[in-house]
């Protein structure tokens, strides 16, 4: 270590040991919830269609065996999810004595092939558990959330006489990608339709969610020749005809969340499959591993903080630190303007980029992610449009920047370690780090080099938005207040305008984005994202004077988190 220039902050290095000791406590407080009463993980790879490589985890309960096969369940997370989406009900299925094949779809996670191909992967997932010895194959269930419902409809339709029952969780059957439902087909078929689903209008052709039950396309799959009335069992179980209709008060990515969704789908599995540990749907574990993982997302990014505050104190990089001279001498009009502008351009730039490149931009070899695809070019604009909006802001001196090469270097270094614990976590407890629909996880071979093609104009994003963002921060103000600032023009744009988006949808059932459900949900992620990505650069920038080091770390960062994250299509 060498010593430290005069007016550098405080060392932080305790902040790389906190961060691993919540990374390490919150994988070991997961794999413990995964695997309690002797239910085995295991994560598993097997041949699909075509010789395409498919991912999945395992859970096998102490009663299934060779000897004493147990009911089985395909759960399949929705799209640009993985796996690991579908933990809580895959927990509570295991828990409840049913061997679980928590499966990645096709160009999702670790599983190869492109999105959508190979009926998403769901005739090759209930193939193979067919194929394990400790399944009873009289007694399978399906579970699908979102486009996971059509993965498993797939299945069905492949192998009609292969399942006994089928949980849809804000799905549906029917165009645009599975066959048309009947009151005779899927067999016993339990609706699981939160009042809030953004995709009611996709999925029902019904505007709103919470008048699903009057939509003719579902009157028609119940057979009910009127309104469905949510709880009431329509068919017989013992014909294959049963029908039931749930609507948890959640939107469509709380189904992942939420109690009483993961509820309904343990109790139509024990009203439809013989065997098992029957519990009340009340006795629910799963939350325990979401906290865990969400300790360890933390962690993660306090030892990316700790991490790059021990390397600027090393020799290698000790000529990058500097202090922060921040430009602006005060909260006059310019700057009130300019905080507005930084505020308000990326939401208001959100679905005008994000439209187009979903239309018009079909996946190729060369861009094979729509979704990263779609962040690349929101990054690209907000920082155009930065750019040629910074005239209005505050007036201030040229920011201060670090040598390129010293500055890559240290960048390279961060991600690295944070990465490796990463890995770690997964080869060691089998999990990644994660809360809700926000997951770092351990990129495939495939992820890694999609994530090389995608560094360059994401990063190049960030070193112009960055330097924007330092151009506002106040002299004299505290370390918060710089923080505060930093967040606050990062993240206030989108946490206000979707906070009155779902004011709105919550009030009235009418979500005021329909036109693009699907962006919708993915803008709810930003909310979470950006102020870290404020916090990260704030940090870095305190210490170096500079924002390039912090805008290299976060293209890395930005970068894996998406391509691990998402579909691969092309």
């Amino acid at each position: 270590m060498t010593e430290t220039r005069p007016g550098y902050p405080r060392a932080k290095g305790w902040l790389a040991a906190l961060g691993l000791v919540l990374i390490l406590a919150g994988a070991w407080l997961a794999a413990a919830i995964q695997t309690s009463g002797g239910i085995s993980v295991r994560d598993i790879r097997f041949p699909g269609t075509g010789g395409t490589v498919m991912s999945a985890l395992l859970y096998v309960p102490r009663n299934a065996t060779a000897q004493t096969p147990a009911p089985a369940i395909l759960a399949v997370h929705g799209y640009i999810n993985s796996r690991e989406t579908q933990d809580g009900f895959a927990i509570e299925f295991a828990r409840r004595g049913y061997v679980v094949l928590a499966i990645d779809q096709t160009g999702h996670g670790y599983s190869g092939g492109k999105a959508f191909s190979n009926g998403f992967g769901g005739p090759d997932g209930l193939a193979y558990l067919r194929s394990l010895p400790m399944v009873d194959t009289a007694q399978i269930g399906l579970e699908g959330h979102s486009m996971g419902g059509w993965t498993v409809l797939a299945a069905a339709a492949a192998m009609p006489d292969a399942y006994r029952s089928i949980v849809l969780e804000g799905s549906s059957t029917g165009a645009p990608y599975a066959r048309d439902g009947s009151p005779s087909w899927p067999r016993n078929l339990a609706l699981v339709y939160s009042r809030y689903d953004e995709f009611s209008g996709l999925m029902w052709n019904s505007p709103r969610a919470m008048d699903v039950a009057s939509s003719a396309k579902l009157q028609g799959v119940f057979g009910s020749g009127g309104t469905i009335a949510p709880g009431k069992l329509y068919g017989s179980v013992e014909a294959g005809t049963a029908r039931i209709l749930y609507q948890p008060v959640t939107t469509h990515p709380g189904d992942h969340a939420s109690p009483t969704a993961i509820g309904h789908a343990t109790d139509w599995f024990a009203r439809t499959l013989r065997g098992g540990t029957p519990l009340p749907a009340s006795d629910q574990r799963w939350y325990w591993k979401e906290i865990g993982t969400g300790m360890g997302l933390v962690g993660f990014v306090l030892l990316i903080l700790g991490t790059v505050d021990l390397l600027l104190r090393t020799g290698s990089f000790h000529g990058l630190q500097g202090v922060a001279n921040a430009p602006v001498a005060a909260r006059d009009r310019r700057w009130r303007r300019g905080m507005w502008l930084t505020t308000l351009m990326p939401i208001l730039l959100f679905f005008p980029a994000f439209i187009p490149i979903f239309l018009l931009l079909p996946p190729t070899a060369t861009l094979p992610q729509t979704v990263t695809t779609q962040v690349a070019f929101w990054a690209l604009l907000s920082a155009g449009a930065g750019i040629a909006l910074r005239r209005f802001g505050p007036a201030s001196a040229p920011p201060s920047t670090s040598p390129w090469p010293a500055a890559i270097g240290i960048a390279v270094a961060t991600v690295a370690i944070g990465y490796l614990a990463v890995f770690l976590v997964d080869r060691l407890f089998t999990t990644d780090l994660r809360f809700w629909i926000l997951a770092v996880k351990w990129p495939s071979a495939r992820q890694w080099g999609i994530a090389a093609v995608y560094l360059v104009p994401i990063t190049i994003a960030y070193l112009a938005i960055l330097r924007g963002l330092q151009g506002l921060m106040v002299r004299g103000d505290s370390a918060g207040r710089h923080y505060r600032t930093a967040m606050t023009a990062m993240a206030g744009g989108f946490a206000g305008v979707l906070a009155l988006i779902y004011a709105g949808f919550f009030a009235t059932g009418s979500l005021v984005t329909a036109f693009d459900p699907l962006s919708t949900v993915i803008a709810l992620q930003f909310v979470a994202v950006l102020p870290v990505i404020a916090i990260i650069a704030t940090f870095v920038w305190r210490r170096t004077g500079s924002y390039r080091v912090g805008a290299l770390i976060i293209g890395l960062l930005v970068t894996l988190y998406v391509c691990a994250g998402t579909a691969t299509q092309g």
